[in-house]
């Protein structure tokens, strides 16, 4: 009940001050974001895992203590993807192309893989009583609770799911209609961010090093033609999103190339350095189970 208690408490701290900014924030200036839709699941993640991560340390002795590399990545993810969508980087992100791209990215390649590599599910349960913590456990082990997530988290459908949104909210009508509307806007925001936690999930935990590196790729290689596309692009594509630029020094089609160059460079080189990483631990990996064979042949 505790955790239920804080969670309610700074929601309704916060709602209320979201309610006295209006939710999303038009001024002159660049201001904070209160949403309630983006701020109670940020809360409903956060203080579950502080409870939780609280309880365990009392319990270390036991061995179930929360490693500390885990709880670092936690925060690092859970701060990037409030930074991304409370922080004025999100104002300026409706402002401004360039912005809203560098929002996406961190959404999408900083805050998804730190939180999928803390794997805070388990630490969040124990921060519910007993019961209700157990019946948590039995319902994420039913069988097909299980099924559902293996088939959406296996290598190619969550690769394949992550790029279908990337590439279907990036369409010029679909991507102005997320900026000029605040459910939309919600909604893109929600599959980037879902999409990305099962790729990442399948990176990181279901894939061979192999082919996870070869996902990786992959997926730097369309993010990349799409970036490149639209920072190539001889005319404007995105007229809403680019409608304030001439306020910014910048010319919408010169915010658009920005846009596409954050995408094409910056993002990419994270999904290269990541497959380069998957492919050094193939590699040693590899070479463990040729030493550990050629061992047991000269015995």
């Amino acid at each position: 009940m505790r955790t239920v208690g804080l969670t309610a408490w700074f929601a309704v701290a916060l709602a209320g001050r979201a309610a006295a900014h209006g939710g999303e924030v038009h001024g002159a200036q660049p201001a904070w974001t209160f949403d309630p839709w983006i701020i109670l699941p940020l809360l409903i993640v956060g203080v579950p895992y502080l409870v939780g991560a609280a309880v365990l340390r009392k319990r270390i002795i036991a061995g179930r203590g929360v490693r500390a590399w885990r709880s670092t990545a936690f925060a690092a993810g859970w701060l990037a993807l409030a930074g991304a969508l409370i922080s004025p980087l999100h104002w300026l992100g409706e402002h401004l192309f360039t912005f809203h791209m560098i929002e996406h990215e961190i959404v999408m390649a900083v805050s998804a893989p730190l939180l999928v590599a803390a794997r805070p599910i388990g630490t969040m349960l124990w921060s519910l009583p007993r019961k209700a913590r157990l019946a948590a456990g039995r319902l994420l082990r039913r069988r097909s609770v299980v099924a559902a997530w293996d088939w959406l988290s296996s290598g190619g459908n969550a690769t394949v799911l992550h790029g279908l949104a990337i590439w279907a909210w990036h369409a010029p009508v679909l991507f102005d209609a997320a900026v000029t509307n605040q459910a939309v806007h919600r909604l893109q925001h929600l599959s980037f961010f879902l999409t990305a936690i099962l790729f990442w999930w399948s990176v990181i935990y279901r894939s061979n090093p192999g082919v996870a590196a070869w996902h990786l790729f992959a997926t730097m290689m369309h993010t990349s033609v799409l970036g490149a596309l639209m920072a190539l692009a001889p005319k404007v594509l995105y007229d809403a999103q680019t409608a304030t630029a001439a306020g910014w020094g910048l010319t919408p089609l010169q915010d658009q190339q920005l846009a596409g160059l954050i995408m094409w460079v910056p993002a990419g080189t994270i999904y290269a350095g990541a497959a380069m990483a998957m492919t050094v631990i193939w590699i040693r990996r590899s070479g463990e189970m040729r030493r550990r064979s050629d061992a047991i042949g000269a015995v």
